[in-house]
């Protein structure tokens, strides 16, 4: 059983960003290694105090036979990672997905590669009974460390009981939860879940809800166990939205983390509105009003207008961005400017050539 170190464990309960990573294709569909390569080091140069991989954003197609990608991305991100050396902690996660067998089997290739945990999907599992899925975060967590992930109904999720929570917050080497219910009724049946176990130290909980990223961040859960006030935040997030405009997302978990040091109400105030303008620009990106289809190129092609990736073309042909989608771009660009991180890829972009 793999375990993390006191240093990654640290940096996760000091709370970091960590961007989901996406795929970076050439027009045949094939991998663009370079690519993908400087897409990592860009995550790195940005701050972020981590990286998944092998996630819904970098497509669940790259495990089709045909495909057969999963073990080439999270090798070509372990590599950038080793070689940038760099002076500070960093985690590396890898996306582990599908039945008992085929998630322990990702799980030990993740683990043979360096990574550090594995965050661990349910979707696909909907005949499954609760049991039958601990059973099986519990056979992955044997293996590497689980980042747990509570992923919506609208694109393969299910809803799960408070005491399905409780009880994977008890299972040993879960190390965080990575809520992603876009919905706060059942984001708070997990906090509750933490807030009752005698692990509640040991999780880290990160919000995947695009839809609340910031108020989720600034919020304290505070819950009566056994007569005590007990309280539960989230740390740090891990989304797709953050794979773009990456270093403002590191600088706002920096000010939303100074804010909780030393509350000011003028400040929550303008964190609170800031809020509203990150999730104004993930409708853009994550195309919620065609219920998702386009949050993959949504992505791209921000980073493609970066430079960052030369086009939006994803594995799947079908896969493009929805009616209004790209002029939904251009309008949150034009009134977020201060959201965007443009001059800094510029910057980054001449540095690498």
């Amino acid at each position: 059983m793999k375990h993390l170190t006191k240093e990654l464990k640290a940096l996760l309960h000091e709370g970091v960003v960590i961007p989901a990573h996406p795929l970076a294709l050439h027009e045949d569909r094939t991998l663009d290694e370079h690519s993908q390569r400087r897409l990592t080091r860009y995550y790195m140069e940005s701050g972020a105090g981590g990286v998944a991989v092998a996630v819904h954003s970098t497509q669940f197609e790259i495990r089709d036979p045909e495909i057969n990608l999963f073990e080439k991305v999270l090798s070509l991100a372990a590599e950038e990672i080793e070689k940038a050396a760099l002076q500070r902690p960093f985690i590396k996660i890898a996306g582990i997905c599908g039945p008992t067998e085929q998630a322990v089997e990702e799980a030990e290739i993740a683990a043979d590669l360096g990574y550090d945990m594995g965050l661990l999907s349910m979707g696909g599992l909907q005949n499954w009974t609760e049991q039958e899925i601990l059973d099986r975060v519990r056979a992955v967590a044997a293996v590497i460390p689980v980042f747990g992930f509570y992923l919506q109904p609208s694109v393969g999720g299910r809803i799960f009981s408070y005491d399905f929570w409780r009880e994977f917050v008890d299972i040993e080497n879960v190390e965080a939860i990575k809520c992603a219910s876009f919905n706060r009724y059942q984001t708070l049946d997990v906090m509750r879940a933490l807030a009752n176990s005698p692990r509640k130290e040991e999780v880290a909980m990160y919000t995947g809800n695009d839809d609340n990223i910031v108020a989720d961040l600034l919020t304290t859960y505070e819950f009566n166990v056994n007569g005590e006030t007990v309280r539960v935040d989230f740390k740090g997030g891990l989304l797709g939205h953050w794979a773009v405009w990456t270093r403002r997302a590191v600088e706002l978990m920096e000010e939303i983390k100074a804010f909780k040091k030393e509350p000011d109400g003028k400040k929550s105030q303008y964190l609170l509105s800031k809020g509203i303008a990150v999730t104004d620009t993930n409708a853009a990106f994550f195309d919620p009003a065609h219920n998702f289809q386009g949050c993959i190129p949504g992505i791209h092609e921000v980073l493609r207008r970066q430079g960052l990736l030369k086009g939006i073309w994803c594995l799947n042909p079908k896969e493009v961005l929805s009616p209004g989608q790209f002029e939904e771009i251009d309008r949150v660009y034009e009134e977020y400017p201060d959201l965007h991180d443009d001059d800094f890829v510029k910057s980054f972009l001449d540095k690498e050539e």
